[in-house]
């Protein structure tokens, strides 16, 4: 009796479900482990995420409902979009995608395109100042809408961008943290992507078909630092499989005794008292920057050839 070989193209469908299957999972895994690890949610909050109409925004909103359904606590989500009057932005997008989820959402209307624009000379890069103006309202909307919780969409990448940008550019060594108090002190802000790779939610996207909204509606320049940064990171990730995990790792491993912030740690206090400590420096050792496979969450270090 022969056997029926089923069509190339009925494999590949079920290949591709498979994949798009593994990667919600591998999403919600890790959404739920960064809201764990930095106990984001909790029973009874009302989470406003924001939604901007790009792909992490997204993706965050969609993972989010998903783990409402699941989790062992209720809270409330509600999507707010800040619509500012850029030119040519769809409006309609937002509300029809949002009404069609069936959730509570709000449209703010501000014209903060108009601000900028008269503040920032041509040519210039008017992000920081949309940025503030941005934050200050979303301040305001949460208050009135009763959200004790802000979500944004940062994911790994993002943090990892702003952590080398701020080390080549600024001169020190700052992130940007998955839970935060908010400017005014009133908020919390939580980066429940936090673990998960830039590439995943690009995936996510395109499997889910989000209705996309471009990020340069108003004309601005490229954050060109920020580019190449991420280049650098995309380049490291092709030459050097595993660098920008450990990277994004040091940041929850960091040893104050190691570094050089004398507001940190207290070096002019230290003795030494002849007592052993096994988090001390080997003066001497030919290899101080190796990793003990045995330390959790890292991945060990590799010789280059």
């Amino acid at each position: 009796m022969n056997a029926v070989i089923e069509p190339v193209s009925v494999k590949s469908a079920e290949k591709i479900a498979h994949e798009n299957n593994k990667l919600h999972k591998r999403l919600c895994r890790l959404v739920g482990q960064a809201i764990g690890d930095f106990n984001m949610i909790e029973d009874g909050d009302k989470v406003m995420v924001c939604l901007s109409g790009g792909k992490d925004s997204y993706a965050l909103l969609d993972i989010l409902m998903t783990l409402r359904e699941r989790a062992p606590i209720n809270f409330e989500i509600v999507a707010v979009n800040l619509d500012q009057k850029q030119p040519n932005f769809p409006a309609d997008i937002l509300p029809a995608y949002l009404e069609k989820l069936g959730i509570p959402f709000h449209i703010e209307n501000q014209d903060t395109y108009s601000i900028v624009k008269r503040l920032i000379p041509e040519g210039k890069t008017t992000c920081s100042l949309c940025s503030r103006l941005r934050r200050g309202i979303l301040y305001r909307v949460a208050d009135e809408l009763g959200c004790n919780k802000i979500a944004l969409g940062h994911h790994r990448d993002d943090i990892l961008e702003t952590f080398f940008l701020n080390m080549f550019f600024g001169g020190k060594i700052k992130g940007m943290p998955a839970k935060l108090v908010s400017d005014d002190g009133k908020h919390m802000v939580i980066r429940p992507l936090a673990y998960v790779k830039e590439e995943d939610t690009e995936r996510y996207a395109e499997v889910k078909q989000f209705p996309i909204i471009p990020c340069d509606l108003c004309g601005s320049q490229e954050n060109l630092q920020r580019k190449q940064i991420k280049m650098m990171m995309r380049d490291w990730e092709k030459k050097f499989p595993g660098r920008v995990e450990n990277i994004f790792s040091s940041l929850s491993t960091v040893v104050p005794s190691h570094l050089m912030d004398r507001d940190l740690f207290g070096f002019k206090d230290i003795k030494a008292d002849g007592i052993a400590n096994p988090q001390g420096d080997i003066a001497f050792d030919e290899e101080p920057c190796s990793t003990p496979a045995t330390v959790p969450g890292i991945i060990p270090l590799q010789r280059e050839e």
